[in-house]
């Protein structure tokens, strides 16, 4: 079945991208492997920090950003459990592979001189606590065993959601769908789906232009340092 099979990296806005590199080099461990001027967005740099081969945090530092104010209970929540913004990110949660993985990270965020609680076993998971720069909300995670849905999807909140029998049979098992080897064309624009945010005129160019020609334009391969 075609469906994500995990996240590729997760991009986190910046005002002093060195400082966020930085925490997560020395406190976290996580390699530098990419610092470049982002593609297709004219002033801004986009750095990478490897957790494994196909999965990284992603900082993304503009021109603007240090313009923009952080306001706790709207743009971050400032804690694991605090309200932000819907479609915000609330916290990141980084995973390792063991109780004892799990040990040695808290000891190494410790040594750096960072607070961090826990852990706390959720029962899937077991859970450390800590903040990183610009009120970063961070949570590193370990899990013995899969999810089981079983146990785990309440009764009483699905209804509260005002999730249907049937809706969470569904959710539960999404049709299954193989793709038609990227046959089919683009969406007429629907304003009641959801859209990325652009000047409306951009937008409508963006949507008007065949795949391969978008391809084409917004492709930038060439890495900004030629390795030998």
């Amino acid at each position: 079945m075609t469906k994500p099979n995990g996240v590729h990296h997760l991009a986190i806005t910046t005002a002093d991208i060195k400082t966020q590199i930085a925490f997560f080099s020395d406190v976290l461990g996580t390699e530098l492997v990419a610092l470049y001027w982002m593609h297709g967005v004219k002033g801004a740099w986009h750095g990478f920090v490897k957790l494994n081969d196909h999965c990284s945090i992603a900082f993304v530092q503009t021109p603007d950003i240090p313009k923009i104010e952080r306001q706790l209970g709207v743009t971050h929540s400032g804690n694991p459990g605090g309200p932000c913004a819907g479609g915000a990110m609330q916290h990141l949660a980084m995973n390792c592979t063991s109780d004892e993985e799990l040990m040695a990270l808290r000891d190494r965020i410790r040594s750096r001189g960072v607070n961090v609680f826990g852990p706390i076993d959720h029962g899937f998971c077991k859970s450390i606590y800590f903040a990183g720069p610009e009120n970063l909300s961070l949570e590193i995670s370990t899990s013995r065993a899969a999810i089981d849905a079983r146990a785990w999807i309440d009764p009483e909140v699905v209804k509260l959601a005002g999730i249907s029998e049937l809706e969470l049979a569904r959710y539960k098992s999404p049709a299954r769908y193989d793709g038609e080897r990227g046959s089919v064309p683009q969406p007429p624009m629907d304003p009641a789906k959801p859209h990325m945010v652009y000047p409306g005129p951009r937008y409508e160019q963006m949507l008007a232009t065949p795949d391969d020609e978008y391809t084409r334009q917004r492709s930038e391969t060439t890495p900004p340092v030629k390795v030998a």
